[in-house]
């Protein structure tokens, strides 16, 4: 099984590059000092604005700090938020998925249109409007981004449970008296399971987006702090004199988003072939 699954990333070459997106990115995120020697605070005015060359990959800002440093070392706090949201809207959503699964109509409808509100407002629009209630900061950014994902995550978690509930190991325990919570703990969350987990990778992907957005807009992590959305915010101010400082974080963004949404999509065919 596992050489099969190798054998297919060969044939996938698109799915084997975002893996290794993937691992190079969670490799900067966990052990940053393995790959730069920079501190990301740094300044130094003498070697302000530096284009891309031997000495900095990514070039240096309007300060002198060195641009892939603050890439790197920003990459726990901008991965570490999404990944937070995603994992509120995994409980959250989850949980309203799995009660309008088993409950009766009433309850279902309940919660079906309170997930229908949550999907009919435009994710950036619900996260500004709950991080502007919030206030700012990383805590209140991932949970303004994890509200935005509820929605999605509720609606195939009830559609996993309502398909899993039918089953016959579910009817066995039934008959057997064993009591609803049990059945609904033991038997029908873990097999109802892979699928919102897989949709989860994917929703990591529009989480990183989120967190960049807010980040971009003034709502993450004070400065100096380096933060991924803060840093091509920055960079708006030097387009014309220094492309890179804006040009290369966003494509390190738009490389783990695409990365993201690849692998999420790959588990999810999975899942559903398998």
């Amino acid at each position: 099984m596992a050489l099969r699954r190798v054998a297919a990333l060969w044939r996938a070459p698109g799915l084997a590059l975002s893996l290794l997106v993937l691992l190079l990115v969670l490799g900067w995120a966990l052990l940053p000092g393995l790959f730069t020697a920079a501190d990301p605070l740094r300044a130094d005015p003498a070697h302000r604005l530096l284009a891309p060359g031997a000495g900095h990959p990514l070039g240096t800002d309007h300060l002198g700090r060195d641009l892939y440093a603050r890439v790197v070392h920003g990459t726990a706090r901008s991965l570490g938020t999404a990944f937070a949201a995603v994992a509120l809207g995994v409980l959250a959503g989850g949980a309203l998925g799995a009660v309008a699964g088993v409950a009766g109509r009433a309850v279902d409808a309940v919660v079906m249109r309170v997930v229908d509100v949550l999907l009919a407002v435009p994710g950036l629009l619900l996260s500004l409007a709950v991080v502007s209630a919030l206030g700012f900061g990383t805590a209140q950014v991932a949970c303004a981004v994890g509200v935005g994902t509820v929605g999605g995550i509720a609606r195939v978690s009830r559609a996993q449970v309502r398909r899993v509930r039918g089953g016959e190991y579910v009817e066995a325990a039934r008959l057997a008296g064993v009591a609803g919570p049990l059945i609904l703990l033991r038997h029908i969350v873990p097999n109802a399971a892979p699928p919102v987990l897989a949709l989860a990778v994917t929703e990591c992907g529009t989480a990183v987006l989120g967190v960049a957005s807010l980040g971009f807009l003034g709502f993450g992590a004070p400065p100096p702090a380096p933060e991924w959305g803060a840093l091509i915010s920055t960079g708006r101010d030097y387009l014309v004199s220094a492309w890179w400082l804006t040009t290369l974080p966003g494509l390190v963004l738009v490389a783990l988003v695409v990365a993201l949404h690849r692998v999420g999509r790959a588990l999810e065919r999975e899942e559903r072939t398998g």
